[in-house]
């Protein structure tokens, strides 16, 4: 949501809204000449204090004290820059005495670049009166003179202390004491349903207030790092707001505002904000100088859908599938396995699969905590101890794979190396489809399959001999595996 152009004042917009308040008012007039021609009634109009003296109808929140106590903890954030952009430097097909040279250099594409002035724009919040400030990591990342500009208009440069793309949280500091600060609440403590408010820069726009109400909690976006569990509300947010806060009626920041959800680009109703417990974990590391550091299960997990569950023998599509588990991480020695369904995590509920990274992530590395699981239907807790997340994550490509007529594939068995690089100890490898079950459900070419009917396969010939006596027409669950991603897949098998 940071403004990567710079934008013009939009004087269409304010003198369209002034032609039209002054038409109203025209048309007023007209219409009180015109009973002043033709009728004899006196007009009566409601005096100032009279107006100052009228009863409040409806009891709605004022946010008034909150913007009066903290709008001056606001900041904007900026970076100015100079970029070639524009004009495609077509050559000019026409030599220079041609009488068509001139024409033809008039046309768009055919000048050549320009320099042009781009301005990044954002919001950020004082968390301290000697000038550290916090807003969202993608604000500032790839700013190379980041510009803070305080509510008085005294601008500062700032230097980045640390920031967290998985969070998208970054920490700023810039020289200067005796600041405003806002006041940090509990995200945990929100409902939906309550009020919220924000307060930031949209457009460039210095504290502009909007509000709205908490939409949904602990919402998981499916193109965003899975490791924040967005608050959802119906707060206005336009580019620029981003890294701004949103308070709750306490005047208490409980969420940096990062995103929206949008075809045009403006707001459509649907903003999402990093809860503030999650960004403060990040800063609190930044502040101490510490490395930010992230549970780890080591498993590959995946949503457990109607079919799926009926396929498991579960009496309702809730959970996290768990499609792999790699070996020697905490889940391996702990004892979980593919096709075990968590379903709560710390004491926690895990409804849909979104709710587990972040809790995960949030975990300190080495602690035990019990995680409830559905294995074969069945409800068992298992003590695992969370490990810590890797620096690198490992993604090799796919292996190609040989022939089980009844599912429309030919597969081959797994050599060590090809073992080894899709990380799995079992399985055969797809080598070619044709049309029937497999393809119908997407199977490909280089895809392993490691479990069928919940039962683990070595080899095409155990494959196929397993295939052999499962039941037509109904869901039979299949675990496959692309690279090093396993995923749970339920087919159905035609008669023999």
């Amino acid at each position: 949501m940071s403004q990567r152009n710079s934008l013009p004042r939009p004087r269409s917009l304010l003198i369209a809204v002034s032609a039209a308040v002054m038409g109203f008012a025209l048309g007023a007039a007209g219409w009180a000449l015109a009973e002043d021609n033709g009728a004899s009634a006196p007009v009566t109009v409601p005096s100032v204090a009279q107006a100052a003296q009228a009863k409040k109808m409806v009891d709605l929140p004022s946010f008034t004290p909150i913007v009066d106590k903290y709008g001056n903890a606001i900041v904007k954030i900026d970076d100015s820059d100079t970029k070639i952009v524009g004009g495609q430097n077509i050559q000019n097909p026409f030599p220079k005495d041609s009488p068509f040279y001139q024409f033809f250099q008039g046309f768009p594409g055919a000048q050549p670049p320009q320099k042009e002035k781009m301005e990044a724009l954002g919001s950020g919040f004082i968390i301290s009166p000697n000038g550290y400030i916090v807003t969202a990591g993608h604000v500032v990342r790839g700013m190379h003179h980041i510009i803070v500009t305080l509510t008085n208009h005294r601008a500062y440069p700032a230097k980045v202390v640390g920031l967290s793309v998985r969070y998208d949280t970054a920490l700023l500091k810039i020289p200067a004491h005796d600041l405003p600060t806002v006041q940090l609440g509990n995200s945990n403590d929100l409902k939906v349903g309550q009020w919220l408010l924000a307060i930031g820069m949209p457009f460039g726009f210095y504290n502009t207030v909007t509000q709205g109400v908490v939409s949904a909690l602990d919402r998981s976006l499916p193109h965003d790092d899975e490791y924040i569990p967005f608050i959802q509300s119906d707060v206005p947010i336009n580019p620029g707001n981003s890294g701004g806060p949103i308070f709750n009626m306490e005047g208490q920041v409980v969420g940096i505002n990062d995103q929206i959800y949008t075809n045009d680009g403006g707001y459509m109703g649907l903003s999402f904000s990093i809860p503030i417990n999650t960004a403060m974990r990040a800063v609190h590391a930044f502040m101490e100088h510490k490395k930010l550091t992230f549970g780890w299960l080591g498993v590959d997990v995946q949503e457990v859908s109607p079919q799926m569950a009926k396929a498991l023998h579960l009496k309702e599509p809730v959970g996290a599938l768990i499609a792999s588990v790699q070996p020697h991480e905490a889940a391996a020695k702990a004892g979980l396995r593919s096709g075990d369904v968590i379903v709560t995590y710390n004491h926690i509920p895990i409804y849909n699969v979104g709710q587990l990274p972040p809790l995960v992530g949030d975990t300190r590395p080495g602690k035990t905590v019990p995680v409830g699981i559905l294995r074969d239907g069945k409800p068992e807790t298992i003590e695992v101890k969370v490990g810590v997340m890797p620096v690198k994550m490992r993604h090799a490509e796919a292996v190609k794979t040989a022939d089980i007529h009844r599912l429309g594939i030919r597969v081959t068995t797994l050599g060590p190396h090809e073992m080894k690089e899709l990380g799995i100890h079992h399985g055969v490898v797809i080598e070619s489809v044709y049309p029937g079950p497999a393809a119908e459900i997407g199977l490909t070419a280089g895809m392993a399959i490691q479990q069928i009917d919940q039962q683990e396969v070595t080899s095409p010939e155990q494959l196929a001999e397993i295939v052999k006596h499962l039941p037509s027409n109904e869901p039979i669950p299949m675990l496959v595996r692309q690279g090093q991603e396993s995923l749970y897949v339920v087919v159905h098998l035609p008669r023999h």
